[in-house]
């Protein structure tokens, strides 16, 4: 599989990938746990069928010590024993967030309240921020149809 154009090498993709980086360096930076952090960027990678992203995400994650058990259950992570409370929030959080064409109201006050419970309100900035970028990423390399598989952790710095 080829990617229907060279984004990585395209200069004006290369201007708009820098202000969205901006904004991912600045959401790595924030007080939303880090593991949570790439638990949320990989389920909605899931959900949006990029693999990049997923290939990215999960390659990241294991390098910074997080566990194959735990990667291998993101996607059925309200049956597994392996997330803590917060990290279920805001990985429901990231459902509703990425797949609001699917629901008429949104994220419901529900997961919202959870989420709140767990999280103070820059965590939350945080979140729905991250939730919000990593969707525009995913969009960005499932459009142009980004093959994965060949990520290194570390790969873009």
């Amino acid at each position: 599989m080829d990617s229907r154009v060279n984004y990585f090498g395209n200069s004006l993709a290369n201007k708009v990938l820098k202000h969205i980086n901006s904004a991912s360096k600045v959401l790595s930076d924030s007080g939303l746990p880090a593991a949570t952090q790439e638990l949320v960027k990989i389920r909605a990678s899931q959900i949006n069928g990029c693999g990049f992203c997923t290939d990215m995400h999960t390659k990241d994650a294991a390098a910074a010590g997080e566990t194959s058990v735990r990667l291998n259950l993101v996607a059925a992570w309200r049956e597994a024993t392996v997330f803590t409370e917060a990290e279920r929030a805001a990985l429901e959080l990231a459902e509703q967030g990425t797949r609001i064409a699917d629901a008429a109201g949104g994220v419901t006050d529900e997961a919202w309240t959870n989420a709140a419970k767990y999280y103070d309100e820059d965590q939350l900035v945080a979140l729905i921020s991250l939730i919000a970028v990593i969707n525009s990423y995913n969009r960005i390399n499932v459009i142009n149809q980004q093959p994965a598989g060949g990520y290194r952790p570390g790969q873009f710095g």
